[in-house]
């Protein structure tokens, strides 16, 4: 099933990083995402970013980004400078897992 956008069908994709930031490193962390976002936001394709920020003592933070297209986040990965823009944060991070999923359907709450 393909989700419907500006009147005909598309493959929007989320990515979704889940990443362990290292002790006492939360700061550092979110000031290298919030400059990278900023680069990110005029990339070709690129809908929008979340950070999640943990609500326990695990340092476990997500960040979420969804895509018009597979396309789109593929050609911006796969581009030179997708390594040296990211490299900044990682050394906040000392752990990464990293979720690609096709959006098939979404729900949006009851406008009022």
């Amino acid at each position: 099933m393909r989700t419907e956008q500006n009147g005909h069908q598309a493959d929007k994709l989320s990515v979704v990083y889940s990443v362990h930031v290292v002790e006492g490193g939360e700061q550092g962390f979110r000031d290298a995402y919030d400059r990278i976002r900023k680069s990110v936001a005029s990339v070709p394709g690129h809908i929008i970013d979340r950070l999640g920020e943990p609500i326990d003592d695990s340092r476990q933070w997500v960040i979420c980004s969804e895509w018009e297209s597979p396309e789109h986040f593929f050609a911006w990965q796969q581009g030179e400078d997708h390594r040296a823009l990211l490299e900044p944060l990682r050394v906040w991070v000392d752990q990464t897992q990293s979720l690609r999923f096709r959006i098939i359907q979404e729900t949006v709450g009851a406008k009022p």
